[in-house]
Order: structure tokens, then C-alpha cells, then sequence
């Protein structure tokens, strides 16, 4: 199975990739918020870091168009995109009153009914100001990908769509153009990996001495 980020920008690894190379591109792509400068989320391995200052310009969503058949766009309410009829939307089930969004919107290619995906976000170690859980990523991938496709995700960030990907068996492909969200999520990654495979460990031998 095909699970690697590379560290570059998605504009070079684009444009030398063919028409149609995956099946299905789900991306997070900047907001243009700086949400780095956020006193609640800028800690998350983002402090001083500048890469939320500005919106992805149009030749990013034509090559995106370019390589992938279908698409799942998160903040596509930011971005100048065509309408569509299923668009998803993670609501985070936040208290009422609170000062930050309630949920995030996804922009997809899909002729299909419009989706909500309700969880809290989780209380876990964060490596990136914007990270998802992985169990989101699991759902879009129950719901839109099928069997065999590979999927691509052109700003991997905190990585929880490549191990969404491994774990539900899909072929994966990223960047990530920032050398330290890199590292985090590659050594993320590594350590779902060795979770995983005590965990199967320890599965097989309590079987074997029941």
C-alpha cells in the first residue's frame, strides 16, 4: 500500500503530474486568516509561522481540477468556487456563546445530498493550528472514496488523512511545504504505525491462549 508525504511545494509536484492521476483530492488548504496569530490555536506548532496569510490563487485550483476526478474542498466558503449540491459540514457541537466557528464547511464535486459529520474535536496531542480528527477524515472516506482509488491531499499538515488512509486501507499521496509540519506528521504517522502493529501483537497472542 502507497502512503508518502513529500516535502514540497504542491504547485512543482502538480504540474508534472498527468490529467486525472487520482481519483479523489481531499484538501484543507489556507483560509487566508492567519490563523496562526490566534492566542487560542497559534500554539499548536504554529507561532510566527506565515503560510495562513493568504488564499490559494486560481492556478492552484485549476491544477487541483487538473489531477484529481473528484474533490473535497475544507473551507471552500473562502474560496471562489462554483455552487454545489453536497457540500459538508463538520459541526463541532461547541456551547453556545463561544467567539470561534461552530463548524467547518467543505466544498465537494459530488451530485449527491448535502452531509453533516457531528463531533466535538478531540482532546488529543496537536502537532498544527488546524488540525482534524482522523475519525472525519474516516467518515469522508466511508461516504465518498471506493475501494482501489488512491487519494491525494495537497496541504497534509497534521497528517490525520494519511493515517485515515492507512488504516482503511487506501493508496495515499501528499505534500507539505513547511519542513517542521513535515517532521511532526511523519513521526506522527510513524507512531500510529508501531501502536498499531503492538496492538495486532497483542491481539494474536491472547488468541492463541484462550
Amino acid at each position: 500500500m502507497k502512503n508518502i508525504v513529500h516535502l514540497c511545494d504542491c504547485m512543482e509536484f502538480m504540474k508534472d503530474l498527468p490529467n486525472n492521476a487520482y481519483e479523489l483530492a481531499i484538501v484543507d488548504p489556507p483560509y487566508g486568516i492567519d490563523i496562526n496569530s490566534s492566542g487560542r490555536l497559534g500554539h499548536y506548532g504554529g507561532a510566527g509561522k506565515k503560510w495562513d496569510l493568504f488564499l490559494p490563487d486560481q492556478r492552484y485550483f485549476n491544477e487541483l481540477f487538473r489531477v484529481s476526478e473528484n474533490q473535497i474542498i475544507w473551507g471552500g466558503n473562502y474560496y471562489n468556487l462554483q455552487p454545489t449540491r453536497c457540500f459538508l459540514i463538520w459541526d463541532k457541537k461547541q456551547p453556545q456563546g463561544i467567539s470561534f466557528a461552530d463548524g467547518e464547511y467543505a466544498w465537494t464535486s459530488f451530485n449527491q445530498s448535502a452531509r453533516f459529520f457531528r463531533m466535538r474535536p478531540q482532546k488529543e496531542k496537536r502537532i498544527h493550528p488546524t488540525q482534524k480528527p482522523v475519525a472525519l477524515y474516516k467518515w469522508i472516506l466511508k461516504n465518498y472514496a471506493k475501494p482501489g482509488q488512491t487519494i491525494f491531499d495537497s496541504h497534509v499538515g497534521s497528517g490525520s488523512i494519511r493515517i485515515a488512509c492507512h488504516d482503511l486501507g487506501f493508496d495515499f499521496e501528499g505534500c507539505e511545504l513547511d519542513q517542521d509540519y513535515w517532521q511532526a506528521q511523519e513521526d506522527r504517522y510513524k507512531r500510529h504505525i508501531a501502536q498499531a502493529e503492538l496492538f495486532q501483537v497483542k491481539e494474536i497472542q491472547e488468541n492463541i491462549y484462550k
